[in-house]
């Protein structure tokens, strides 16, 4: 009795495996990979965890993430960002903790909230943003630019170069700047 019961296991075990290979495609590498943006200077500790699609040929703002809709502001899980510091947002107090960053891209311009609830996903099964606006902490709005190179890659990056802190997001030719600095002692 036991040798057909590891022989069944075995089956079904070998069987999951094929599956799992074929089927699924466990092995090949996710069409929009993790990715984190850190930046470290004198004692802020900033980190956003996200996820990169690719524009692949797509029209991508306004056809494929549409205009006037809220994004997860990259794709698969929600987007999130950490601070170990309370910091002024374009003039707004945001408190140091984690919260998971949506974007609603606009023509001209995107409005962006930092949400306190913490989503395992980024959309439902319907494919519509597990977003719930009760739990936005800041929203603000900045414009977009227009930039000569594409770029390929969803992209979230700190930018200090000038001395002026910026949490930027760039895809295809459209770039966007937060303005971020530390709250005020």
């Amino acid at each position: 009795m036991l040798k057909r019961l590891l022989i069944f296991l075995s089956i079904l075990a070998i069987g999951l495996l094929v599956y799992s290979v074929f089927v699924e495609n466990i092995f090949s590498p996710r069409l929009s990979p993790k990715d984190v943006a850190e930046l470290k200077l004198n004692d802020l500790e900033l980190e956003v965890e996200y996820n990169r699609p690719s524009k692949r040929e797509r029209d991508i703002f306004g056809a494929l993430v549409p205009f006037n809709s809220v994004w997860r502001t990259g794709a698969n899980e929600a987007t999130t960002f950490e601070t170990n510091k309370d910091l002024m947002i374009d003039g707004m107090l945001l408190k140091k903790g984690k919260y998971t960053l949506w974007t609603v891209p606009m023509q001209n311009s995107w409005k962006v909230m930092f949400n306190s609830k913490q989503y395992e996903w980024g959309v439902n099964e319907k494919m519509e943003p597990m977003w719930d606006p009760n739990f936005d902490v800041l929203e603000i709005e900045v414009d977009t630019q227009k930039i000569d190179t594409t770029v390929e890659k969803f992209t979230i990056a700190f930018d200090n170069k000038t001395g002026d802190l910026k949490l930027t997001m760039a895809w295809d030719n459209t770039l966007i700047e937060v303005p971020i600095s530390e709250y005020p002692q």
